[in-house]
């Protein structure tokens, strides 16, 4: 059996509800799984849910709560429910705190001790809480305002706690040259190019010794060997990409999937990922994930998106105004994957207007009133192909290949640009052939039924390309041009065939449903 394509999101804190930089995320990595599916692939997506760690608990107890009732009740109320929100079509979703990751965890942490890779010893230095990251000096800064005068984190802007513990340690300075090896050898493991930038500067600074446990407090898997100590978040939530597909459990399983196609991470994260997780599986002989792509971040006037600094908005103040697919299309579309982007109300109001009312949802709309004005709702039989449907034909299957050398590139906007190009030149299609005008000539019957057939073969097209962005709207549109009973589901036409010209079936029943866009009143929405 071939190896799935194995791709996942950052598991994320349990600390607060989902934003939408939690879901923009999550849509990136929906997006790509969804498109390997479309190349009729083995897919393997996961999401889930790192709860473990002192930012946990605090916050658990901050709620008056422990910090298990806490996670369970953020999950299943919050965390589950926005992809059901977002129309993520993960395979799996892990929590850190089942048993299937626990134990599994131990037994990873036991094999690096017995190997050697792991010793006792004393840690003095800056920790934050919020990161549940030990911080270099070059990751702080000076306190303004109420925190005048203190170091805080150069990202969450809090002041940071010294810490001075005695823990278990992880040899990871003895992975420098191994790791710098491993970059030159492949170089798209991290992308992209900055984030590879700044893996490279940071590992030949040369790695330091990873302190991995905590003794200070309970909430944690327990080291095996050491129950006074629980291991560190990071250590602990890292493995959850090797556990949920069955390392330490089911062979077969890890065997077909492990090991990851593409880690999906915010930039912030990067380090964990490209440095101490590949240093972690050298140490303990598993393979490497092939690539870790570090997106931006989320911003919203001018700011990271974030709970604390009141910045974060839920998936659903969106999705109940502009519904799922025009979230998911905007997030994808608007923001060079990889860099930072910023959100705001008029630009996905504008967004959506243009590009999704009026761009695709009025070409199917008008594509379908006319088959069914002029032919009675039958798709009709083409004549003769002019230059104008040749010249259709090729954006098409441009629009497909280029694409599809965009979404391996992982390059989702720049895949949507390719796929608009098509609906541009479809709209534009039918305004230079004016098909109401043909039809007043009987004539010209057979030209009127060429241009109809072209313009709905250019919508078949797009449902392909477009349905692992924006599902429930291509599922309508392949309905409305009575593709499934002639060519089969949506989800089994392969995208390389998107752009093959002529698959539409003469005769097709063409209906016209709801609009795939409904105009909305965006005065509301402000």
């Amino acid at each position: 059996m071939p190896k799935a394509f194995y791709v996942t999101t950052p598991i994320y804190y349990v600390n607060d509800a989902p934003h939408i930089g939690h879901a923009y995320t999550t849509v990136a990595t929906d997006f790509i799984a969804r498109w390997h599916r479309q190349r009729q692939e083995d897919v393997w997506f996961l999401t889930g849910t790192d709860e473990h760690g002192e930012k946990v608990m605090r916050t658990a107890e901050a709620n008056g709560t422990d910090p298990q009732t806490w996670a369970d009740r953020l999950v299943e109320e919050a965390w589950k429910p926005v992809l059901k929100t977002i129309d993520a079509s993960n395979d799996d979703f892990i929590r850190t705190t089942e048993p299937r990751h626990v134990a599994r965890v131990q037994e990873f942490i036991q094999k690096l001790h017995d190997n050697g890779e792991i010793f006792e010893g004393t840690y003095e230095g800056y920790y934050c809480v919020a990161c549940e990251e030990y911080k270099q000096p070059g990751d702080l800064v000076e306190g303004t305002g109420e925190y005048a005068g203190q170091l805080v984190c150069s990202i969450h802007g809090r002041p940071v706690e010294k810490l001075s513990e005695t823990n278990y340690f992880f040899r990871m300075s003895a992975y420098t040259e191994r790791l710098l090896e491993f970059y030159e050898q492949n170089p798209g493991f991290v992308q992209p190019e900055s984030a590879r930038n700044e893996v490279l500067g940071f590992v030949r600074q040369g790695l330091q010794d990873l302190s991995i446990s905590r003794s200070t407090f309970d909430w944690g898997v327990t080291v095996p060997w050491d129950p006074a100590h629980v291991i560190y978040v990071w250590f602990d939530a890292l493995l959850n990409y090797a556990t949920a597909v069955g390392y330490g459990a089911d062979p077969e399983k890890y065997e077909r999937t492990w090991p990851a196609d593409i880690h999906f991470v915010g930039k912030d994260i990067l380090r964990f990922h490209a440095v101490i997780w590949p240093a972690m599986l050298m140490a303990a002989g598993e393979p490497l994930p092939k690539k870790v792509f570090a997106h931006g971040w989320l911003l919203v006037g001018g700011e990271k998106m974030s709970k604390s600094k009141l910045t974060g908005i839920a998936p659903e103040q969106i999705t109940d105004t502009f519904g799922s697919d025009a979230f998911r299309y905007y997030f994808l579309r608007a923001i060079a994957f990889g860099n930072d982007g910023s959100f705001s109300w008029e630009d996905i109001a504008a967004r959506y207007q243009a590009e999704l009312a009026n761009g695709l949802g009025n070409l199917a709309s008008r594509v379908a009133a006319m088959v069914g004005r002029y032919f009675d709702g039958a798709l009709p039989t083409p004549g003769p192909a002019t230059d104008a449907e040749e010249t259709l034909a090729a954006v098409a299957a441009k629009a497909a290949q280029d694409a599809e050398a965009a979404v391996d590139r992982v390059a989702p906007h720049e895949a949507l640009a390719a796929v608009w190009t098509l609906v541009d030149a479809a709209n534009g299609y039918i305004t230079e052939q004016q098909p109401w005008a043909v039809a007043k000539d009987d004539a010209q019957r057979e030209r009127l039924a060429t241009i109809l057939y072209s313009s709905a073969e250019a919508l078949r097209a797009l449902a392909v390309l477009l349905n692992p962005v924006m599902p429930k709207a291509t599922a309508k549109l392949w309905e409305s041009l009575g593709a499934e009973k002639a060519l089969g589901a949506l989800a089994a036409q392969p995208v390389a065939d998107a752009g093959r010209w002529g698959q539409l079936v003469p005769g097709a029943e063409v209906t016209k449903g709801d609009a795939l866009f409904p105009r909305l009143d965006l005065a509301a929405a402000d």
